[in-house]
């Protein structure tokens, strides 16, 4: 069963757009760590809140990710622009549109 996460992350006051960009700049890599989808989305109702939806092969897959060079290096690049306010949720994904094989 494929491994789904959903989370959100808070920006500092005007920097919501920065910290986007370095999420999305990671994305290239990802198919090749076992990423079924991902997706960066800014709240519309909130101009500092960011989500991020990922579907990755399975659990394990979506944790070796996070200690990839390129992704080490966009956390580090992210973080000061974050206040530390994060929600996350995992789950078992059982498909949808866009899901290859879930």
């Amino acid at each position: 069963m494929a491994y789904g996460y959903i989370g959100s992350m808070r920006a500092r006051p005007g920097r919501r757009d920065e910290v986007v960009a370095i999420l999305l700049s990671g994305s290239d890599g990802l198919r090749a760590a076992g990423c079924r989808l991902y997706l960066v989305a800014r709240a519309a109702d909130d101009p500092d809140t960011i989500w991020v939806t990922e579907v990755w092969e399975s659990r394990e897959r979506h944790q070796e990710s996070l200690r990839l060079p390129e992704t080490r290096a966009a956390i580090e690049r992210a973080t000061p622009m974050l206040t530390g306010e994060f929600t996350g949720r995992e789950l078992d994904v059982a498909g949808g549109l866009g899901v290859p094989d879930a």
